[in-house]
């Protein structure tokens, strides 16, 4: 067993990361599934959607072919529209709170409509929104990802001047980083990025994070305002013996070399572990099959029944291949010359219910080893907990605490401080980062003074 790149052809690689949901190919097949809609009063659908998007509306605007009004509903809401119509976890979201459910009939397809219209209008380059004159107001902005944007476009459409510090050499976050390349390419992220951006008066500086070239206290003392959304990306230790092998790594960097880097050079091995059943671990898992391990096997110390993931995610797993152990956590890490080349996995049964009804996972005494040369870790992700409390802001375990808005508490003396996205909330979706953006917006227009947009 080994761990190496270049496992597959050019070919190979192109269909293993090919659009895992293609788009409506013509207008007729997205009218079928238009027309389908009930255009429910009080629709449930938009109640789900943390962003609040009208869906009976740009779905109706699809079915009179008013495509760009479509867009505009859309985008209005939710900036990122496009990318989310590919990453959202619609079966919890709006396609879950379809009625048509009810009636066992198939939901609306909404995600595939949404991404039918939001991505004509990044593709055409539609002048949707309109940027108000220059108010004299500067804000920075801490991190190039959906929650960053999301307040950048609306501060800029109301005629304030943002400056966003990325670490990174691309913006977009998550959806540039963090997602399979199967559900939205790097080509689609650039995109969609350049849309935002061509509202004008939003600049980005790359290279630059915080605590390294930038300070909390030098942004405070040269924009009027400061809105904080590095999100999180420490992975959580396992916290057991053998960790430090070589061939163990965790999810995060996994997918992010993926993504930087291509699919050729990122090297993976031929029986994989991956630890955890969240949406990270699931992508992990897929990717390292795609990429050309023989075997993938996620471990998993819960049931079925409480896992993170969606059935959606869950399935693709099952279809690339993947292995999955229910009950089943990582005891140790064994390997010899510092390479791994076994996991070995303790068997758990759920416990008594506690007072919140939760069944805890408890350790059989029973073991199940597993022959394998790479583990990926994807138990989770914790805080910036150092960067954040180094810089005096009131948090919760690195988590920031705000207040209504997104309004941070920030050492005495100093400027307004907002913030918002996984770095407050410890990680959740991108629709959600999304939607804190544009609420820490609406807060900081009017600690500015600043009229909200209107269009």
């Amino acid at each position: 067993m080994a761990i190496t790149n270049h496992r597959l052809t050019d070919p190979e690689y192109a269909q293993n990361f090919s659009d895992i949901h293609p788009p409506f190919e013509t207008r007729d097949a997205a009218l079928v599934d238009a027309n389908r809609c009930l255009f429910c009063y009080d629709a449930p659908c938009t109640k789900s959607c943390p962003t609040g998007i009208d869906v009976p509306k740009f779905i109706q605007q699809i079915t009179t072919d008013n495509l760009k009004g479509s867009a505009h509903t859309i985008l209005a809401s939710n900036i990122m529209g496009g990318g989310c119509s590919r990453v959202c976890p619609v079966e919890k979201l709006c396609e879950g709170a379809c009625v048509y459910n009810l009636m066992d009939e198939p939901a609306i397809p909404i995600a595939r409509l949404q991404r039918y219209s939001a991505e004509k209008a990044i593709a055409v380059g539609w002048s949707l929104f309109q940027r108000a004159a220059p108010v004299g107001k500067k804000v920075a902005v801490v991190g190039a990802g959906p929650s960053g944007l999301s307040l950048a476009h609306v501060l800029a459409r109301a005629g304030v001047e943002v400056t966003i510090y990325e670490k990174e050499e691309k913006g977009g976050g998550l959806m540039t980083y963090g997602i399979a390349a199967y559900k939205v390419t790097p080509e689609f992220c650039e995109d969609e990025l350049n849309y935002i951006l061509s509202i004008g008066g939003i600049r980005i500086q790359y290279g630059q994070a915080m605590g390294r070239e930038i300070t909390l206290d030098q942004l405070q003392r040269q924009y009027d305002a400061v809105y904080l959304a590095f999100g999180v990306g420490v992975a959580r230790q396992l916290d057991i013996p053998g960790e430090d092998l070589a061939g163990v790594v965790d999810a995060i960097h996994f997918i992010y070399d993926i993504r930087a880097n291509g699919y050729p050079a990122v090297p993976v091995g031929d029986k994989v572990a991956v630890i955890g059943m969240g949406m990270t671990a699931i992508d992990a898992a897929t990717q390292a099959r795609r990429l050309g391990a023989t075997e993938v096997t996620l471990v998993y110390r819960r049931t079925e029944a409480e896992m993170p993931c969606t059935e959606t995610e869950l399935n693709i797993a099952k279809l690339d291949g993947c292995r999955i152990l229910w009950l089943t956590a990582p005891k140790a890490v064994v390997g010899d010359d510092s390479r791994l080349t076994h996991l070995v996995c303790s068997r758990m049964r759920l416990g008594d219910p506690d007072s919140s009804g939760r069944r805890s996972p408890v350790d059989t005494g029973e073991t199940l080893t597993l022959e394998v040369d790479m583990v990926i870790k994807a138990a989770g992700q914790v805080p910036f907990a150092d960067l954040v409390q180094s810089s005096g802001l009131e948090n919760d375990k690195g988590r920031i605490a705000v207040g209504p808005g997104g309004v941070a508490h920030p050492p005495p003396g100093l400027a307004r401080v907002f913030a918002g996205g996984d770095c407050v909330n410890g990680g959740k979706e991108v629709v959600d980062a999304v939607q804190a953006g544009k609420d820490a917006a609406a807060a900081m227009l009017k600690y500015l003074g600043v009229e909200q947009p209107k269009n």
